[in-house]
């Protein structure tokens, strides 16, 4: 029994910022038998909602605990500040962390950076979330570092932000349960990867009995071949058909068989 017959779902997790749109998007190309379902779950909880078995696989933002997990690194955000449009570095295209070091920064409890020293001066409070702490800054009590995603799932129009070239990144990842390595979870993993549907782990390989389609050059070329032998074929062993018409005249004009039966007649 195929997926598509027993009507499976494929669950897929995903922190903050992270948007699966365009593999969702192939695998509804690709598997329209397997809905997938798509879960929205704070970074800090995705590793957790996998082990227990709420979802297939997830978009994690490392560093994550990885025992009995496999994990695909995928990509690396660019971390920025955010700040009202009127505050000081937006007069500069990016900035460092020393440039921020007179500023009141937030560190929300749900922050998905590692940072080994926290930027400028500490806030009066840790917000709980990263939404939160958004609010803050649009009232003009400080600063926040987030991953770039972070910053634009949290537009609005009274704030802006700046890449901090030295601060540490977040990076993105594809995991799943180490044990629970099914076929649809290797379907999804082929699709991260950018493999073709027809590729070595594929869902839907080419059978040995279907042949690819000729293109229009090469059945140009069978079709000249044919009929370049079909008119070898009509020609005489003895060469062309105008070199042999004069030889049979010639040959009958000075006592070939035709003289023969002339001298015979008499």
């Amino acid at each position: 029994m195929t997926h598509e017959e027993s009507g499976d779902v494929f669950r897929l997790a995903y922190a903050p910022g992270v948007t699966p749109a365009k593999w969702a998007g192939i695998w509804a190309e690709r598997m329209p038998g397997v809905p997938l379902s798509l879960v929205s779950v704070p970074a800090a909880d995705v590793v957790e909602l996998l082990r227990g078995g709420g979802a297939d696989a997830g978009f994690v933002r490392l560093p994550v605990e990885r025992d009995g997990l496999s994990v695909i690194p995928l990509y690396v955000e660019t971390t920025v500040v955010v700040v009202p449009k009127d505050h000081a570095v937006t007069a500069a295209d990016e900035v460092t962390v020393a440039d921020l070091a007179d500023d009141e920064v937030f560190h929300p409890l749900d922050d998905v950076l590692d940072w080994t020293t926290r930027p400028g001066l500490p806030a009066f409070e840790r917000p709980p979330t990263t939404a939160d702490t958004i609010r803050l800054v649009a009232a003009g009590t400080g600063l926040v570092l987030v991953p770039q995603s972070l910053a634009r799932l949290h537009h609005r129009k009274d704030l802006t932000y700046r890449p901090v070239t030295d601060a540490p990144q977040s990076q993105v990842a594809l995991a799943w349960p180490t044990d629970r390595t099914t076929d649809l979870v290797e379907d999804f993993i082929g699709i991260v990867r950018g493999r073709t549907a027809n590729s070595s782990r594929g869902r839907a390989p080419a059978t040995p009995s279907e042949k690819p389609a000729q293109k229009p050059a090469q059945k140009s070329a069978q079709k000249s071949a044919q009929q370049s032998s079909q008119r070898q074929a009509r020609k005489p062993q003895g060469g062309s058909g105008r070199r042999s018409a004069p030889s049979a005249r010639g040959r009958s004009g000075k006592g070939g068989k035709g003289g023969n039966r002339g001298r015979r007649s008499r």
